[in-house]
């Protein structure tokens, strides 16, 4: 077996409607309804699953439990504009522009938080400034 790519993940969150807005409004993904109800936000062509913690779905992680995830994402915008943005968006800054190694090689990051203390950090690698038009 190969590993290609990844799918999706899911997020366990204290509030489903409040995490799709926030990274909707500060991440730029598209909310979605699928299923029986079931909320979800994409993004190129991944998608985070929201489960509910208090009633996550089965079969699910041993302990579902909100805040416990770091997750990166990979921005093709200035990571000066990103901070910017983040600004704007009055989310507070927990470290960086800082220098980072990822899959591809050395990029720059921001960190923040989400709405359930989950770990964000924004990414971006070097051509992505030479590549996006100011």
């Amino acid at each position: 077996m190969r590993v290609e790519r990844l799918d999706h993940l899911v997020l366990t969150v204290r509030d489903v409607e409040a995490t799709v807005g926030f990274y909707g409004r500060v991440l730029g993904m598209r909310p979605a309804t699928f299923g029986d109800g079931r909320r979800a936000l994409h993004f190129g062509q991944t998608k985070i699953n929201l489960h509910a913690a208090a009633q996550p779905l089965a079969p699910h992680a041993a302990h579902p439990t909100p805040g416990s995830s770091d997750l990166c994402f990979v921005v093709a915008t200035p990571i000066a504009q990103v901070v910017e943005h983040l600004r704007n968006c009055h989310v507070a800054i927990e470290a960086g522009p800082v220098a980072r190694t990822g899959a591809l090689g050395a990029m720059t990051s921001v960190y923040f938080r989400d709405p359930d203390g989950n770990l964000i950090e924004v990414s971006s690698y070097p051509s992505a400034a030479a590549d996006t038009p100011a």
